[in-house]
Formats: C-alpha cells, sequence, structure tokens
C-alpha cells in the first residue's frame, strides 16, 4: 500500500453521531410540503448532495408533477432546518476517538479532511458545534464542486487545495454507498466503508470498498500507524 498523505472523512454517520437526524429533517421537509417519505427510502439517498436526494425522493414518490419545481424551496428549508439542528440539537457529538484520531493522523503527517453532501452554511454549523475548525486541514461541502458524491470531484478539489497529486495515497472513510463509489471514483488508495450508522454490512459489501468496519478504531492499523 502506498503512503497515505492524506485521509477524507464523511461527517455525519462516519465522524458524527446524531441520532438519525439527516433522515428526520429530510422527512420534515418533505412533510412540509405534503410528502411522506419513508424513513429506508430517505436512507437510501444518505451521502448524496441533498437538492439530488431530494429530487431523487420526489420522483420516488411520483410528486414530480406538484414538487420537482419546490426542490430549490424545499431544500432552503431544509438547511435552515438543519443549521437550526446541528447548532442546539443535544444528540449532536462526535464519534468516540474521532478528534483523538485526527490528532494522530496530522501528527503522523497525514491530511485530514471532511467531506459532505450538506451545503456550507450546515457544515460550518457542524464545525462550530464540536470545535474542529482547528482539528482539521480542509473540509469541502457539495454545493462548493459541480458534482456531488459519488463523483470524485469534492476529493480532487482537496487534492488539489492541499498539494496531492497521487490519489492513491489518500483514504476516504464513509459509512453511505455514496460514499464508497465517490473513493472508487476518485482512484483512493485505501476505500473504507464504516457499516452501523446509516447502512449494514451486507449493504456495504455490495458497494466498492478495500475495508469495512463497524467503528473508527480499526483505522488506525489500517493506515498503518497501529504502533507508530
Amino acid at each position: 500500500m502506498n503512503r497515505i498523505e492524506m485521509v477524507v472523512f464523511d461527517m455525519a454517520g462516519t465522524t458524527l453521531r446524531d441520532d438519525h437526524g439527516v433522515n428526520r429533517v429530510i422527512r420534515q421537509s418533505l412533510e412540509a410540503v405534503g410528502l411522506a417519505a419513508d424513513p429506508a427510502d430517505v436512507n437510501r439517498v444518505m451521502g448524496l448532495p441533498k437538492r439530488q436526494a431530494l429530487s431523487i425522493l420526489i420522483d420516488l414518490y411520483r410528486r414530480t408533477h406538484d414538487l420537482g419545481p419546490r426542490v430549490e424551496e424545499i431544500h432552503a428549508d431544509l438547511v435552515q432546518r438543519s443549521v437550526a439542528f446541528y447548532s442546539t440539537d443535544p444528540s449532536i457529538r462526535e464519534v468516540e476517538g474521532a478528534s483523538d484520531l485526527f490528532q494522530r493522523l496530522r501528527a503522523a503527517g497525514i491530511r485530514v479532511a471532511l467531506n459532505t453532501g450538506f451545503d456550507r452554511r450546515i457544515t460550518e454549523a457542524i464545525l462550530d458545534r464540536l470545535g474542529w475548525r482547528d482539528r482539521v486541514d480542509a473540509t469541502i461541502s457539495s454545493d462548493e464542486v459541480e458534482r456531488g458524491r459519488p463523483h470524485p470531484d469534492m476529493i480532487r478539489a482537496l487534492m488539489k487545495r492541499l498539494g496531492i497529486t497521487e490519489s492513491q495515497k489518500i483514504a476516504k472513510v464513509g459509512d453511505t454507498p455514496a460514499d464508497l463509489g465517490e473513493g472508487q471514483a476518485a482512484g483512493c488508495g485505501v476505500n473504507v466503508g464504516v457499516f452501523g450508522a446509516t447502512h449494514s454490512r451486507a449493504e456495504l459489501e455490495a458497494c466498492p470498498h478495500t475495508h469495512l468496519i463497524e467503528d473508527l478504531r480499526p483505522l488506525s492499523a489500517i493506515l498503518g500507524l497501529a504502533n507508530s
């Protein structure tokens, strides 16, 4: 394995615990316009840019004729609800050991980046809530690139920003099929699925990956840092 120079972590479900808050907020925004979505259907669009996720759900429930033109309105409501949720809800917390892992990686000379299907406003609320601004090297949100997951645009933008030239020296870590698809599309040398938060091990086994883990504890060993 090439020496890893950067680890790109997903946020909600991977390094952030929110008790399925993303799922709830998406459903609340849809319920506000008269669409009751099943939580399992919402789970299938996790990790995608939220406008795209809303459009997929609207189409799935055959509401494109009336709600399709309102996607921007629904998305604006989702952003507002999400910022309030991540700023104040008592369920918000980092995954156990996340900050310590960030510190260990950076001490070993490995850059730490966060990427997400959220828009920047939501990402900023999370960074403030968890005090992560000084704990990572870079963050990027889906609205800052042309295409979100599973496309590689966010990872490629992070590579350019942090001076990483070889995608094989990047590890991607996320909890959704969209995360793993992104890691494959970007050519990441390590592509880690974290099961249990939004998707089961069996669901992620069907996606491109190099490793599947239940929590972040094995990641140091995967990256060769266990005895460093």
